[in-house]
């Protein structure tokens, strides 16, 4: 009888661990709850942002959430500012980053992972009564408006610092701050990424607004060098990956 009963806990104890692969409440009420990894990130909106309530939101949480518990990890987020973020990245207190691959300041202290999660599209937005501009001599001495703790690729940054444009730059904290003050023609382009504008303008009841792409990049999983055995949990992460894609989960952000 007593084996018996010994067997049923094991085998409920096994059931518990599989479940909670696929739900983190459950994940930290087991008796052996799975090992954390803390997971960085800057807000963007709807794919990745700080609810009301603190807690961490969107369709790439969740899918960092389903991967990590996938390969046997629950994720702690921690919302930060992109200087931030790297700066973790680089000395292991940020273990893991979904975001864009090639980061000059990141080459020697991360690992990128094979998997493509899906792509950010970078724009350079005006008003509809606005012409487009030739980049990036169209842009000289104008009011460039961006989002505070964002980062952009080198070509981009490049061209914000070139003397010769005299560009004058404003920044503001929110997506939606950016759009009103564009609206208000308080600055004369934003260059802002196209899925947390596309969400705030829909907030605001703003018609849609004229854009060029600058550029489009994708989105991985960037693991921490200094993260505890980083080769591995890098394979692991793109394995767990494969196995949600063959079990039919959508494994791509929209």
């Amino acid at each position: 009888m007593l084996l018996r009963r010994i067997a049923w806990l094991i085998a409920m104890l096994f059931c518990l661990q599989a479940s909670a692969r696929d739900n983190p409440g459950l994940a930290d009420r087991l008796p052996h709850p799975l090992p954390v990894l803390d997971v960085g990130y800057y807000e963007f909106p709807p794919y990745t942002y700080t609810a009301p309530d603190g807690s961490t939101r969107g369709s790439g949480a969740e899918m960092v959430r389903r991967i990590l518990l996938k390969a046997g990890y629950r994720a702690r987020f921690r919302s930060l500012p992109s200087a931030r973020l790297y700066l973790g990245l680089q000395d292991g207190s940020v273990q893991l980053w979904a975001g864009a691959p090639g980061k000059p300041e990141l080459v020697g202290s991360t690992l990128e992972c094979e998997r493509t999660l899906g792509h950010a599209d970078l724009n350079l937005y005006r008003l509809p009564s606005h012409d487009a501009p030739q980049l990036p001599q169209g842009l000289a001495g104008s009011r460039i408006i961006l989002i505070s703790g964002y980062s952009y690729w080198k070509p981009i940054t490049d061209m914000l610092d070139d003397p010769h444009l005299k560009l004058e730059l404003h920044r503001t904290s929110t997506h939606v701050a950016a759009l009103q003050m564009l609206d208000r023609q308080r600055g004369d382009y934003l260059i802002d990424y196209q899925a947390p504008v596309e969400q705030a303008r829909r907030e605001l009841g703003m018609a849609p607004l004229a854009f060029d792409r600058l550029y489009s990049v994708p989105t991985k999983l960037i693991v921490s060098r200094r993260a505890p055995h980083a080769e591995a949990l890098r394979a692991q992460l793109d394995r767990a990956y494969d196995e949600l894609k063959a079990a039919g989960y959508e494994m791509e952000l929209p």
